[in-house]
């Protein structure tokens, strides 16, 4: 399996720490979180994807607008550039805390943040972002080093 994600929710997963729009919405981002700290890699779709599925029945839902489509693109291509991918439906990527670790701070840096103009949620999220992501809950998923390359007990 893998977590159908749009691009722009690959920038707000990096300050996720356990708010969202109501309790589903919270509930489901947080066994998605949990999914991908355990390694299951994300595929990039357009529209609505895992995270938008608790917003989908409500009337006048932003997960189908213009504006979050224009948001989705910003964020590929600055991550894309950053990242030195290819960032198009389908590409499956998995987040390794080394990934993460480049996004926050291109994130931080203010590189990638095109996509957040706009967002009710900017504000919450430059906040985080200048704690140092304090309190987040996506870890990526950790690469193990290479046998015998650690040093000899």
């Amino acid at each position: 399996m893998a977590v159908r994600l749009r691009a722009h929710h690959l920038l707000c997963m990096l300050t996720f720490v356990g708010r969202g729009y109501t309790p589903a919405f919270t509930a489901n981002y947080m066994r998605i979180i949990a999914r991908l700290n355990a390694g299951e890699p994300v595929e990039l779709v357009e529209g609505p994807d895992d995270i938008c599925a608790p917003m989908l029945k409500e009337q006048g839902s932003h997960c189908r607008t213009e504006s979050v489509a224009q948001r989705d693109a910003k964020a590929s291509a600055a991550l894309a550039q950053r990242l030195g991918l290819v960032l198009e439906q389908g590409r499956r990527i998995v987040l390794t805390a080394e990934t993460l670790a480049q996004m926050r701070a291109a994130y931080a840096e203010g590189a990638v943040r095109a996509a957040c103009t706009g967002c009710e949620w900017a504000p919450f999220c430059t906040d985080i972002a200048g704690q140092g992501f304090a309190g987040t809950r996506l870890s990526g998923v950790r690469i193990n080093p290479p046998v015998g390359s650690g040093s000899p007990d």
